[in-house]
Order: structure tokens, then sequence, then C-alpha cells
């Protein structure tokens, strides 16, 4: 275990103060409402501290913790009790505030009722105030896309590829036997050591750049919420910057990973990827798993124009008044033709395959969460195509499947120009389906093999069998990946 901010005992110290606060997302939620707990997350503090004039532990700690109060330092000391407010001060838990009065010196975040996770103050606590270089984020957007995303199967051994403050390791330890967690920046890997101590886990902690620290070793199931921020290769930041130019270290991270898995092992990670104009993205992307005998499925869930994609990461650093870097940066873009930036998420597995399943598409409609549930069947669903006799085996509709038409009145009635097979849940595709299609799905009730059922629109459609044969494999194995239709055991 790396260095903690607080000695072991400090750290009991500190988790016995949160726990007897209450000072946990259950307990801030009650002590708060429904109303200013909403309110609190579009960040309007203003009911959240009408509720906490009273500066109990609990009202201080949310005072300085989750509204980034100044509050005096005898009520912060109480709330901290038992950790010695020396403590607690000089690990940088709490810092003098300008003016007198102490504030947060980190973020102290409850994550569910048994958990809490140490980080970076954000930059909306500092405006103005550019983040330092090794800054560690906490709980945001990406890192909670990947734990939605991860698959939660039971596994021996589990590796967080650039732990950060430890989010993802705290979820992996839930189904794992161990957990390793790796981080180039020594900061990170003092945040994510304190945050396992203080939820009551432990993890191997390594430090190093990418796979170097766990070189040689494999693992069941590895996580990385990598620095994916694609640029020129400068490194200012080390949550954000990889020190490579472009989409290179999302490039590097696939090639790797076939070194990293034991047999059926699955790899996921969040990416970035440049839209070079002239170029087919997913062909660029789908370009990264040559050679590496890996399944592969990637999602794309964003697109931003290079001028939006560097004004959010420049604001995320505070170092949106920089007109000069703006500039720069997007100079790069020109230079090496990215039209677009394009945002989502990687899962490899090792599956043995001599011909490995590589699909890169756009996902952006809402699905059912958690989307790990979702992509973990589409593995499964991949097995059954790749194994399975598609002609004798039964088939039945997704539950709930629709059929939306779009038709055009005439002379005779309405004329169908248009039919759209419609999931309502799981993945939510969407596929467009000819008259023949349609009624080979109408007719997958579970009961008779394919193999039957296109004896029988053979005749209806006076084509041969063979022939819809011979057609209908593809069709019906799209039509499983896609979860439109199930296998029936």
């Amino acid at each position: 275990m790396s260095d903690m901010l607080l000695s072991t005992d400090g750290v009991a110290r500190l988790r016995d103060a949160l726990a007897a606060a209450g000072f946990t997302s259950a307990g801030i939620a009650e002590r708060l409402g429904p109303v200013a707990t909403a309110a609190v997350a579009r960040n309007d503090f203003r009911a959240a501290l009408r509720v906490t004039e009273d500066r109990d532990p609990l009202a201080t700690l949310i005072r300085v913790f989750v509204c980034a109060q100044t509050e005096p330092v005898e009520a912060v000391a109480a709330a901290l009790a038992p950790l010695d407010f020396a403590d607690a001060f000089d690990a940088g838990l709490v810092e003098a505030a300008p003016g007198g009065g102490v504030r947060q010196g980190v973020d102290l975040e409850p994550y569910g009722d048994s958990w809490w996770v140490l980080s970076d103050v954000p930059s909306s606590a500092r405006p103005g105030q550019p983040l330092r270089p090794d800054h560690v984020l906490g709980i945001g957007g990406a890192s909670s896309t990947l734990v939605g995303a991860a698959v939660r199967r039971p596994v021996g051994t589990a590796l967080d590829l650039g732990t950060g403050c430890g989010v993802q390791a705290l979820h992996l330890a839930t189904h794992a036997g161990s957990v390793t967690a790796t981080d180039l920046s020594e900061r990170a890997l003092r945040f994510a050591a304190t945050t396992a101590a203080l939820s009551g886990q432990q993890w191997e902690m390594l430090r190093g750049d990418l796979v170097a620290p766990v070189r040689g070793r494999r693992f069941d199931l590895v996580v990385s919420n990598p620095p994916f921020v694609i640029g020129p290769g400068t490194t200012t930041h080390t949550y954000r910057d990889s020190g490579r130019a472009g989409d290179a270290v999302c490039a590097e991270l696939a090639a790797a990973a076939a070194e990293l898995l034991n047999e059926g092992g699955v790899m996921q990670f969040l990416a970035n990827w440049e839209h070079v104009a002239g170029e087919d993205w997913g062909d660029r992307v789908a370009g990264w798993f040559d050679g590496t005998g890996l399944d592969a499925w990637v999602i794309q869930r964003e697109v931003a124009d290079p001028m939006t994609y560097v004004g959010l990461w420049l604001a995320d650093a505070n170092e949106d008044g920089d007109p000069a870097r703006a500039a720069a940066w997007l100079d790069w873009f020109d230079a090496n033709d990215v039209a677009a930036i394009g945002f989502g998420l990687v899962t490899l597995r090792r599956g043995g395959n001599d011909d490995p399943v590589v699909r890169v598409e756009d996902l952006r409609q809402q699905t059912q969460q958690p989307l790990g549930d979702q992509i973990a069947a589409w593995f499964d669903r991949q097995d059954f195509v790749r194994d399975a006799d598609l002609l004798a085996a039964r088939y039945r509709t997704a539950p709930g499947l629709q059929l939306q038409q779009e038709a055009t009145l005439g002379d005779d009635g309405w004329a169908v120009d248009r039919q759209v097979l419609v999931m309502p849940s799981g993945l939510r595709w969407s596929e467009e389906v000819d008259p023949l299609v349609l009624a080979l799905v109408s007719g997958a009730d579970g009961q008779v093999p394919l193999r039957d059922q296109i004896a029988l629109l053979a005749v209806a459609h006076e084509v041969a069998e063979e022939d819809l044969a011979d057609a209908a494999g593809p069709i019906v194995a799209h039509l499983v990946e896609r979860g439109i239709v199930e296998p029936v055991a």
C-alpha cells in the first residue's frame, strides 16, 4: 500500500468521525431533504446552507466538504473528532482560508453508505485558480460512465490502470478476489491509498506509466480511465495528458491488452479518437486491434468539434483565460486534419478465437443501465453466433419489441414506406427491416427451429429454400447480436 495522507490510526479516527456524524450519501440526503439535495447537484448551495446553520458535526462537514464554505476552526475540529485537528491540517484535509477560519483542502466525498473518496478540490470550487499539474480528479462524469459500463461478473484478479482517486478500484473489490491499482502520479496513489483504507479495502498499489508497473502479469479484468485527451502531446496535467500526441495513448492500450489478459479476460477503457478528414473514423479505430486476436466492441457515445473540445478541457483546468493556448491547440487539430473528436468505450476480450469479432459503431441512444450488464450480454451473444448452428436453433423476439411504420396515403390507401423494429429496453437499438425479415422476426415464437421457419417462408414468398437459408444466416446473426431476437435454450 502506498503512503496515505494520514497514518493508519488517523484514517481509523477519520472514519469514526464521519460515521458518527452520519456523513454518508444517505445521511446527507436525509439532513438536506430532497429540494436542497437536488439544488446541490446543480451547485446551488443556498438551501443546504439554510438547513445547516446549527453547525452540529454533520452540518459542519456538509458546509465544508459539500458546500465549499469557510467555517470556524472550533466547529471543524469538533466535527472531525476523534481525529486530531492538527493531524487533519497537516494531512491537508483542511487548510487556512483567506480572512480566517478553515476550508476544505481536499474533496472528501461520501460514496454510498460505506465508502469515502478523497481527491483534489475540483476546479469549480476554486474559480480562476489553475489546477496543479498533478491534480487528482474526483468522481466525475467520465469515471461514473466507466463504473456503470464495467462488467461486474466475479473474477479472481482485477487491475485499475491509472486509478486516480481510486473509485474504479472500490467497485472492482466488490467482485474481484484481489485488486491492483496503478498510477503515474505519486499524489494520486496517496489519495487512492487513503480512499481504500478509509473505505475498509486493501489493494496492491504500484507506480508507473500505463502498463509498465504490471508488465509480464495477466488479469481477469482490467479497467482504465486513462489520460485520453487528444492534443499535440504536451503534458500540463497528468489527469488528462498522456504525453502522447493525438489518440496514440488509446491505441497503445489496445495493443497492450492481449498481454494483460488471462484467457477469457476482459479489458475496458474510456477513449477519445480522432475523426480525420477523408478517413472513416471506425476504420481508424478498428485498426488498433489488428493482430491482437481479441474480440473488440467500440461504442461511440459522443462527438465534439475541435472548438468545443478545446474549450471544454481548458475550462476543466481553469485555463479558459489563455487564448494563446487555445489557439495553439486548435492549430494542431488543423495541421492534422482533425475534424472532430469521438468519445466512447472500448471493451476487449481475450476469447482464444481464430476469427475475433471487431465491432466499431455509434451507440448514442439512451441505454438501459447498468451498461455493463448489456455489454456482458453482447459478448455472450457473440459466443452463441460463433458456436451455434443458427438454423437448428429456436428464437423468440425480445420482450417488448415494437414495430414502427411510416406510410404514405395514396389513391389505393396507405402504402408502407418504411418499417423499423425498436427495442424499448436493453441497448434500445432500432433496425429498419424489409417485409421478409419482418416475417422472419414475427414468426420467432420459440416453438420451431429457424430451418422450419425458412421452409415456410420460402413457400410463401416463392423463393428457393436453400437460397433463403443462405441469406437468413447473416441476418439472424445480426438480429441476435442486436438482441432483437433471442435464442431459446
